[in-house]
């Protein structure tokens, strides 16, 4: 076998290989014996069938072209070995010379981890920022408790900036429904936040019965960008009025929360913030520290087909993020008014930084012995096992080799940021 090596942009390799008849020889036999399964050859056994019948039943190219994936798999496989190449993905095979008795010849176009060169760490120092909890962020809590213990009781009487108001609605745009625009018996709380700005102020005043028209011009930077800077025209109807009324934050509130008083809930809900507060620091200094080292390293070219699968985990993951909160893909993506490709797109940035991230991760990783073992792999995986014991189709997915190489991945990502906090600068501010 012969290679010629061709260095490419982008962290990418062009490999020439040359494949003589001889070698690849027990590849065509093995590629007439799968022809033979399902061939019928008179007087021979299926896959039984010698060579020279099966070649004169179907043809010599024939079993080439079933050979193929044999021959190149081996030879490519080899030719790593032999150039000392660690790829990246699959390779991207052309085929150059295929022809009875000649020799095989076909590029593969490969992919490369790019050469990470890690930061001094005793240099690199974040700072770990825990944000004070003040008298505002209990009155939150208190006010949304108060939210969810409201009374609601019909009146007949207009809408006042405290009630909910339950209305049908149709939007439109220039005398055009909206798709997806019409709402029946929807509910409206006049002192809360909505997504439809200044839609309470017109809702306020108005009584069961009571229809009305109206314009809002949208912010231009609304989420939903069919609507996003547009005049949109409401027409509402009025189906109910609801007078609500908050409960008063008194110990007797609090003991229908299990709490004996006021002060004792007041102790909770501090402590809750507190911990909750910890444990988003934690996460923003992680962030924020391997954004550093990151940040000080230096990274070779990145492959496309890094950033693609990056963009791929952040599309599963948005459409995943989608789902869980009920809402179904497609009425997403008429939400944003993007194309599916437009969206992955916008994901390229992004998708870059996680790429350098996984790479330095998995350089230090390297450096330091911090790829976990079969064992440590096993624990976790029967811990998973355990979770999911009633749940047969899931139990079996765990023995998939990638939810194993996954299941590495996030084990190694650990043991790096533990030992990424063990051996850099750490300022902690309270």
């Amino acid at each position: 076998m012969k290679i010629q090596s061709k260095d490419l942009s982008k962290s990418q390799k062009e490999l020439t290989i040359t494949v003589q008849p001889e070698e690849y020889q027990k590849h065509l036999e093995r590629a007439a014996s799968d022809i033979s399964q399902s061939v019928e050859i008179k007087g021979f056994r299926p896959g039984h069938a010698p060579y020279d019948q099966i070649k004169a039943k179907v043809g010599e190219m024939k079993i080439y072209e079933q050979a193929l994936e044999y021959m190149v798999r081996s030879s490519y496989e080899q030719a790593l070995k032999d150039e000392g190449i660690d790829p990246v993905g699959m390779p991207n095979i052309e085929v150059e010379k295929l022809a009875p008795d000649n020799e095989l010849v076909y590029k593969a176009t490969v992919s490369l981890l790019p050469e990470v060169t890690l930061p001094d760490f005793e240099k690199i120092k974040v700072e770990k920022k825990e944000k004070e909890i003040k008298d505002e962020d209990l009155d939150r809590v208190f006010k949304d408790i108060q939210r969810m213990r409201a009374t609601e009781v019909l009146k007949d009487g207009p809408a006042g900036d405290q009630d909910k108001i339950v209305v049908d609605m149709d939007m439109l745009h220039d005398n055009v429904p909206l798709d997806g625009g019409q709402a029946k018996d929807h509910g409206v709380y006049l002192n809360e936040d909505y997504y439809i700005p200044g839609l309470q102020k017109e809702l306020v005043g108005l009584k069961k019965g009571d229809e009305k028209s109206f314009k809002i011009q949208m912010p231009k930077d609304h989420y939903q960008k069919h609507m996003a800077g547009k005049d949109i025209e409401y027409k509402v109807k009025v189906k109910d009025v609801y007078e609500r009324s908050l409960p008063e934050i008194n110990d007797e509130l609090a003991k229908t929360l299990g709490q004996e008083s006021v002060a004792k809930m007041k102790e909770l809900i501090a402590e809750n913030l507190t911990n909750e507060e910890k444990q988003k620091a934690g996460q923003r200094y992680e962030v924020e520290l391997l954004e550093k080292v990151v940040d000080d390293s230096k990274i070779g070219e990145i492959p496309e087909v890094l950033v693609d699968a990056e963009k791929d985990k952040m599309l599963f993951e948005l459409k995943h993020g989608v789902e869980q909160q009920g809402m179904e893909w497609s009425k997403y993506m008429e939400n944003i008014g993007k194309s599916e490709e437009k969206l992955i797109d916008g994901f390229t940035d992004q998708a870059i930084k996680r790429a350098k991230a996984a790479l330095v991760s998995r350089q230090i990783a390297k450096e330091h012995g911090l790829e976990p073992d079969f064992n440590e792999i096993e624990k976790e995986l029967e811990v998973m096992r355990e979770h999911y014991k009633e749940d047969a189709q899931a139990t079996a997915n765990l023995a998939r080799t990638e939810v194993r190489h996954t299941v590495a991945t996030l084990i190694r990502n650990r043991k790096t940021m533990a030992w990424l906090k063990e051996n850099t600068g750490e300022k902690k501010i309270a």
